[in-house]
């Protein structure tokens, strides 16, 4: 998930969809905001692993509160190991650096968000995963991917209004 931008009732949609699904893991791409919005994601079943997108305000309390319920706060960049594949997890400000990131060959899977638009494209044989904006503000469209890390297939699927 990406872009949640303080939407406490998009936020808790996910969260009960994520819930309902039994995943495992979620990733966070960025843009959370407020560490008010602890309230809604401790309530996740799964581990939440998070990065810093450019509108999130209070780094330190974010980090604190969502790290005080079992969050693992990645700063501006994740290189995680999970079931068995290495995925890179950033907000995606700078398009050159996905590109160096897919070209360089030591991810099996590049999650990132910031544009607000779901979709995965394939970069030098490296799928980048978008999962869109969970808050649904700006497309109008509240999105969230899941991943099946064995056979990299990628689903966006689109939360209700």
């Amino acid at each position: 998930m990406s872009d949640s931008h303080d939407n406490l009732e998009a936020i808790e949609q996910a969260v009960e969809f994520f819930n309902k699904k039994g995943v495992l893991t979620v990733l966070h791409a960025g843009d959370i905001v407020s560490p008010f919005t602890e309230r809604v994601f401790k309530e996740l079943n799964a581990k939440l692993y998070f990065v810093f997108g450019n509108n999130d305000g209070d780094r330190l309390l974010l980090k604190k509160w969502f790290e005080d319920f079992g969050a693992q706060c990645c700063s501006d960049f994740g290189d995680l190991h999970l079931e068995g594949r290495r995925i890179a997890l950033l907000h995606g400000i700078y398009e050159e650096q996905i590109k160096a990131m897919a070209a360089s060959g030591m991810f099996d899977v590049i999650v990132r968000g910031h544009t607000h638009t779901a979709g995965v494209v394939t970069d030098y044989g490296t799928p980048i995963i978008n999962p869109g904006e969970t808050t649904g503000l700006l497309t109008g469209r509240r999105t969230v991917a899941l991943l099946d890390p064995e056979s990299l297939e990628v689903e966006i699927v689109e939360l209700y209004q």
